[in-house]
């Protein structure tokens, strides 16, 4: 009987070549507005963080441009199943960011996803966009 997980594996066999041309290949996804932060109902934590912080789709992109090799902490297998080729990679940037007036230094943890549109475009998912809220190890600090 299936859960409709499975179990995944954590990756750190990186070079910091790889994760800098990963960040290129994002950075390009971004400037060309092929990427989505996922808003959905099973993504409430990111809504609420873009809320707390009155972030806007600028703010998003700086942030997501902003982010460098050294922020890479692992990937990780997707864990559903229909999409078990994909590889997720994780990043934390800490940010300063405005909450309604009081500025914060914010731990951002960052999970994206890229993958290829119907038509076969490369696309970007930012299935995480929230504040760290588990232990998290960087790869290159």
């Amino acid at each position: 009987m299936s859960t409709g997980k499975r179990e995944t594996r954590k990756y750190v066999d990186f070079t910091p070549e790889e994760i800098k041309k990963y960040l290129d290949d994002l950075r390009r996804l971004v400037l060309d507005g092929m990427y989505v932060i996922s808003k959905n109902e099973n993504r409430q934590e990111n809504n609420d963080f873009i809320e707390e912080y009155k972030i806007d789709s600028k703010k998003e992109k700086e942030i997501l441009l902003s982010l460098q090799f050294d922020d890479f902490c692992y990937a990780v297998d997707n864990e559903k199943e229909e999409f078990a080729h994909e590889r997720l990679y994780i990043f934390c940037k800490e940010y300063e960011l405005d909450n309604w007036g009081t500025l914060e230094c914010v731990e951002i943890y960052i999970k994206t996803n890229m993958t290829k549109t119907r038509r076969g475009e490369e696309y970007m998912i930012v299935v995480s966009f929230h504040k760290r809220n588990k232990p998290i190890t960087y790869l290159f600090k």
